[in-house]
C-alpha cells in the first residue's frame, strides 16, 4: 500500500532538509511529495540535492509564487491520485507535526477503519507546546466555533496534520472546494463528513515551530471566521451523494 506525505513549502531551507530525513528515517514506506510555491531561500534546491539519495521516495512539484496552502494540498492530490497512492497525508514542514505520528495516523486508517485520520490537539491526549497563550486561545475558540456553526463531530478541524484514504479524495469534487487558507482544512474535514466517510481524531502533541516565521495572519483568521458560515450556509442546499470504501 503506497503511502504519500505531502509538504507544502514557502522559505523553509531551515527544516527542509530535517523534516525529510525525519520522514524517512521512520523506515515505513512513506514517500515524500514537496509542492514548493516559489521560495526565494532556495528550499526547492535543497531538495533536489536530496533526490539522488532517495531516488523514486522523493519528490518535487515547484510552483510560480505563492498560491495559497489550500491549491498547493490539491495539486498534491491530484498528483497522488493520478499515482494510485493509497493513503495521503498533509503535513506540515516546521516540525509542529512530529513525523513519527504519521504512522499512528495511518493505522488509524489501514488498521482502525477509518477513512480519514486527523492529528488532533483537542481530544484526550492531544495537547499544544510553546504556544503563546492569544494563539492557543484562537485556536481552541475556533474549534468550539466551527463544532457549534457547523455541527461536525470533530474536535480539531483547524488541524492539518491528516491522513486520506485514496477514496475520501476520489469521492470530493476539488473545483468545488472555495477557501485556500484557514478555512480549507475545515471545509475538506466537513465534506468527508457530508459525504458519509469516517473520521477518526488521534491525539498529538502540536509543537510552535523552531525555525522559520508562521504563516497565519490576520486574512486567514478572518477567512476562517467568515468561511465556517459560507460552509454551512451553502450545504443546507447543497446535495451530497454518501460514499464508502
Amino acid at each position: 500500500m503506497e503511502k504519500l506525505v505531502i509538504i507544502p513549502t514557502y522559505n523553509e531551507k531551515d527544516n527542509i532538509r530535517k523534516i525529510i530525513d525525519a520522514v524517512f528515517s521512520l523506515q515505513q514506506g512513506f514517500h515524500v511529495l514537496i509542492i514548493d510555491d516559489g521560495s526565494p531561500d532556495g528550499t526547492a534546491n535543497i531538495v533536489k540535492s536530496l533526490q539522488q539519495q532517495h531516488p523514486g521516495e522523493l519528490f518535487l512539484e515547484e510552483r510560480s509564487g505563492k498560491q495559497g496552502l489550500g491549491t498547493a494540498y490539491i495539486h498534491g492530490f491530484r498528483w497522488a491520485i493520478a499515482r494510485n497512492y493509497d493513503y495521503i497525508f498533509e503535513m506540515d514542514a516546521d516540525f509542529s507535526h512530529n513525523p513519527a505520528d504519521l504512522i499512528r495516523l495511518y493505522e488509524a486508517c489501514a488498521v482502525g477503519g477509518a477513512d480519514m485520520s486527523v492529528g488532533s490537539r483537542y481530544v484526550k491526549g492531544g495537547r499544544t507546546e510553546n504556544w503563546p497563550w492569544d494563539r492557543a486561545v484562537l485556536s481552541y475558540g475556533a474549534s468550539i466555533y466551527v463544532g457549534i456553526i457547523t455541527w461536525m463531530p470533530v474536535r480539531d478541524a483547524t488541524a492539518g496534520f491528516v491522513c486520506y484514504h485514496r477514496s475520501v479524495l476520489e469521492a470530493i469534487k476539488f473545483d468545488a472546494i472555495q477557501f485556500v487558507g484557514y478555512a480549507f482544512q475545515i471545509e475538506m474535514k466537513f465534506t468527508a463528513w457530508k459525504l458519509g466517510f469516517k473520521i477518526k481524531e488521534v491525539p498529538i502533541t502540536f509543537k510552535d515551530r523552531k525555525e522559520g516565521y508562521s504563516k497565519m495572519s490576520r486574512g486567514i483568521v478572518k477567512e476562517g471566521i467568515l468561511g465556517v458560515l459560507k460552509i454551512q450556509l451553502q450545504s443546507l442546499f447543497r446535495r451530497y451523494e454518501k460514499r464508502h470504501r
